[in-house]
């Protein structure tokens, strides 16, 4: 596309502009489910591999740790990865590495290779979410932001519904976990050629409209200007964005709510298990109803806050509105077990409700990075708040989970355990929601001075 269409008067009517934003939306979608697919298999076969490496409750809660270590290490970094190779060729690096780490844990023969395997796919599994944040940022108005990140971001359902899938490759013989990770590791490489076929960046992307270009453009927020090449200008520093609030609100917000979602992800077919005496496929319909509740928080909470503007109501007192609704839908979680007395799928109703809550609330904090920041630095404090979101789940599995399920577990008793866990889930979102609007309590973007960067 020629730079001059950077120019070009705003277009307000999205009903006469093209859709090519919502194909690149579509490829993040695609590799999301991927990632997700690729970290949700082990929850799923843990069975399986307990019996091959001789697993009890702490030592999967290490693989877990491990996980999650790597996975903060590689948020560590990953989002200046990002800003600096840009969105095209930072994505495809993060998803062919994971795809290999996916595969690797087929070529495992014990417990500390698994353990290998795990902290490699979660250092590589880091780049997904500050490049889809990125992607978003760069190929969607404001008011679409929050609508794209929630239908990407149910990508994350998708992954964990098709996982189930998995259980039944496993049960093709003794080998047939190997199998299992080799079979959802190789979809990282189908959409590389994808990736590399259909995705640029708007400004150089000849399959893109001028209108279509001019409408992702027309309502960038007050006092962030037009980047319509982000890779090519300087990236911000660290140290920088570490003193706006605005920053520490995401913080706060990712490391008080991540830990719950991985909670759900790597802990649901256990509970399922344990709780009410399901082996192999039989926890699969289950889990599958959990997440399918779960795309429709991801793209309801996409649509939310975009309702509430429609009507008039500024974008980010929108998001604050929704994310506060949202926090209450966590509440009942803390009912689960009490409910799953009476029957099991009122149990799995009200974790299903609290997982599509989480994913809602997700499509909105994400986009609270690209409300406030300029697009060259939304991967970077993406990367910030993914950090934090990776130590809170790393604390939460250490201090909470770990003791709690190995100690009661000893009892006879874990039941006790996963009803502490259901309080903490059902608390942690009306904590976040007040400390990230107490640092930020209304719409303030950040204007970065040329000595804030530092040069590619």
């Amino acid at each position: 596309m020629n730079p001059a269409l950077r120019r070009s008067p705003p277009v307000a009517d999205s009903s006469v502009v093209g859709r090519y934003r919502w194909t690149i939306c579509s490829l993040v979608f695609f590799a999301t489910t991927i990632n997700y697919l690729d970290r949700a298999v082990i929850s799923l076969l843990k069975p399986n591999l307990e019996t091959v490496f001789h697993w009890n409750s702490g030592d999967y809660a290490n693989i877990e740790i491990t996980f999650k270590l790597a996975y903060a290490l590689g948020m560590a970094g990953v989002g200046r990865v990002i800003d600096k190779l840009g969105t095209k060729l930072g994505y495809a690096l993060a998803t062919g590495l994971w795809s290999l780490a996916a595969v690797a844990h087929a070529l495992v023969s014990g417990t500390l290779g698994f353990g290998v395997a795990r902290g490699f796919l979660g250092l590589t599994e880091a780049g997904n979410f500050p490049a889809a944040i990125k992607t978003v940022a760069e190929w969607f108005p404001q008011r679409e932001r929050a609508l794209a990140t929630g239908v990407f971001n149910s990508g994350a359902n998708v992954g964990a519904i098709i996982a189930p899938s998995v259980l039944f490759i496993a049960a093709t013989g003794p080998n047939g976990w190997r199998w299992a990770f080799v079979a959802t590791g190789a979809l990282g490489f189908i959409w590389l050629v994808l990736w590399y076929w259909l995705y640029e960046t708007p400004a150089r992307q000849a399959r893109l409209g001028r209108a279509e270009f001019d409408y992702i453009n027309a309502d960038l927020p007050a006092g962030l200007p037009d980047e319509g090449v982000a890779e090519e200008k300087p990236k911000a520093s660290w140290s920088r964005l570490l003193g706006f609030r605005q920053t520490w609100a995401f913080v706060a917000g990712k490391f008080l709510t991540d830990p719950i979602w991985w909670f759900y992800l790597f802990w649901l077919p256990d509970f399922l298990g344990k709780q009410y005496h399901l082996k192999g496929t039989a926890t699969a319909l289950p889990v599958v109803a959990v997440y399918l509740l779960s795309s429709v928080g991801s793209v309801g909470g996409g649509y939310l806050p975009l309702g509430f503007i429609k009507r008039g109501m500024p974008a980010f007192r929108a998001r604050k509105t929704a994310m506060l609704l949202i926090a209450f839908c966590v509440l009942p979680i803390g009912l689960a077990q009490y409910l799953g007395r009476l029957n099991m799928w009122w149990a799995v109703l009200v974790i299903g409700i609290a997982a599509a809550a989480h994913q809602a609330w997700s499509a909105n904090i994400f986009t609270t990075v690209s409300d406030m920041f300029p697009k060259r630095a939304v991967a970077s404090v993406t990367g910030i708040g993914g950090l934090a979101g990776g130590l809170g789940g790393i604390a939460l599995t250490a201090l909470v989970q770990k003791r709690l399920f190995v100690h009661y577990e000893a009892l006879g008793q874990l039941d006790h355990a996963y009803f502490i866990m259901f309080l903490i889930c059902g608390g942690a979102y009306l904590l976040a929601w007040v400390l990230m609007f107490a640092l930020v309590p209304r719409m303030e973007p950040i204007r970065l001075d040329p000595d804030d960067f530092v040069a590619p």
